[in-house]
């Protein structure tokens, strides 16, 4: 039985030809046309086959519905679900939220975008398997930011996050209901994703720690990213405690893709081992960004003399770069972004496995409502588009290439201090204005990851952590750490938030 696979004819070939910038001339059609009909046979002949896919681990699945305002009056929550994993282990009782990005079988999953409604995922991504084979249960898909593009909070296709603290300001982006929704009932961990911010920039707005592992310490499978060599996955929680205890549950690459040789680590034990002597690093260029608020600054470096009472050796550093780490991030987010959404967010040339499921979708529905993308990702891909179109192997090789560089900068630093510190965002939650134009609010999301984007590069541990209030809303604390040390960032946040009471702080 055919798949309906259409062969090419003769305009399809023109066309196919001009896009890879040569012509075909009449013979080679009359000659190229009848070779390629039985290819396609073959083409549907393969399309029939049955894939070798891994049965579902966990049936008991319930796919819920989206909640009620009343019952989400942060809408943080695009639907609230119950999936139940195994009877025990580390995360037993635990109850999870994931980001809407993330694959959950039999769960719809829209990744706070209209391009992919209707769309079910047929498969579990590889943390949520290694979540429900410790004992959790998954609860809630949570909102985030319109194909996870901005760092406000505000851009979802069903409506803006609010923030715990203050519902007239935003949670922040992406991981947005990752952030909030760690102040309801039911839900105890969270898990965000990161590509400039993501999980750091809600964590800070929200009051809440939030840890962009390693880069590749998480398996990044079945996970709707941006490039993958900058696309991290990592848990959100209230405490570190419970940071620590996700981590270690979802930490380690999948054996193919092994980045750290490294097994699991148990985190959750190194929280006690307190901080007297770890050396800190403030880094001045992380503070006084145009629009910094002062009392954000303040706050910052007032946690830094509390981390010195409890025994830290706090000494303030300068890492130039850190200033122009930006120019990366856009390097490599603008024409990677466009070559993966020309893939139907499909990453080729690797053994796999591939989630056609998910490709088809996307495809289709961006061809459908592409129009309603938001504004910086619309920049990004036409941006990303034309330089692969007119500067092929310009920018994004330079950008792959000079990461070597910038990471060699802050480890400079990191083999003089153990941890370097800055404020996670340069101001605290911003204030939800339904005026605002998209354009502006796109400018505003994107200079909230002004301090955060430079580790999605260069791929360090960093994690936000609460350390003060300033009018009402949190001030986050960002922490970084050399390669696979993420345990020392968990350490420090413990140690402040165990021994000051960051509320009244």
């Amino acid at each position: 039985m055919s798949t309906g696979m259409r062969p090419p004819g003769r305009d399809d070939l023109i066309e196919a030809a001009a896009i890879n910038h040569f012509e075909l001339t009449r013979q080679d059609l009359d000659h190229l046309l009848p070779i390629m009909a039985p290819m396609f046979e073959r083409l549907d002949q393969l399309e029939q086959m049955q894939e070798a896919l891994e049965p579902l681990r966990y049936a008991d699945r319930d796919p819920g519905q989206r909640p009620q305002p009343k019952d989400d009056p942060l809408n943080a929550i695009l639907r609230r679900c119950s999936v139940k994993g195994a009877t025990s282990g580390k995360l037993a009782g635990k109850r999870i939220g994931i980001k809407d990005c993330v694959l959950l079988a039999g769960v719809p999953m829209s990744c706070g975008s209209l391009i992919l409604e209707g769309y079910i995922p047929d498969r579990d991504a590889t943390i949520v398997l290694r979540m429900l084979d410790a004992g959790a249960e998954i609860v809630a898909k949570l909102n985030m930011d319109n194909m996870a593009f901005s760092g406000s909070g505000a851009t979802s296709a069903f409506g803006p996050v609010r923030n715990p603290h203050n519902r007239e300001h935003l949670a922040g982006g992406s991981s947005g209901g990752s952030g909030a929704a760690l102040y309801y009932h039911g839900i105890d961990m969270t898990i965000g994703c990161d590509q400039g911010g993501s999980i750091r920039i809600p964590a800070s707005f929200c009051g809440a720690v939030g840890l962009k592992p390693t880069h590749g310490l998480v398996p990044y499978t079945d996970i709707i990213g941006m490039d993958p060599t900058i696309d991290h996955a990592g848990p959100m929680a209230r405490t570190a405690l419970d940071v620590a205890l996700l981590l270690e549950v979802i930490a380690d690459p999948v054996p193919a893709a092994s980045v750290s040789g490294r097994g699991p680590a148990a985190y959750s034990q190194e929280l006690d081992k307190g901080i007297a002597g770890l050396r800190i690093g403030v880094v001045r260029e992380g503070f006084g960004w145009d629009g910094s608020e002062a009392d954000v600054d303040a706050a910052v470096r007032g946690a830094m003399d509390r981390l010195s009472k409890l025994g830290a050796r706090v000494e303030e550093i300068s890492i130039p770069v850190h200033r122009e780490a930006l120019h990366f991030s856009t390097g490599v987010m603008a024409e990677g972004l466009a070559a993966l959404f020309a893939q139907s967010v499909m990453v080729h040339h690797v053994k796999g496995p591939y989630n056609g499921h998910l490709a088809r979708a996307f495809g289709e529905g961006l061809r459908k409502r592409g129009s309603e993308l938001p504004p910086l990702l619309k920049m990004m891909l036409v941006m990303g588009t034309y330089l692969n179109r007119h500067y092929p192997g310009r920018i994004y090789p330079k950008a792959q290439n000079v990461r070597s560089w910038l990471r060699a900068q802050y480890d400079a630093a990191l083999a003089r201090v153990d941890v370097l510190a800055m404020p996670t965002t340069p101001t605290t939650a911003h204030r939800h204005d339904p005026n605002f134009s998209a354009y502006d609010e796109m400018m505003r999301g994107f200079a909230t990851g002004n301090n955060t984007m430079a580790f999605d590069v260069t791929g360090h541990p960093s994690l936000s952590v609460p350390c003060a209030m300033s009018k009402g809303l949190p001030v986050g604390l960002m922490l970084t750490g050399r390669h696979f040390e993420d345990g020392t960032l968990l350490r420090v946040a413990s140690a402040y938030e165990r021994n000051i009471e960051w509320e009244r702080a």
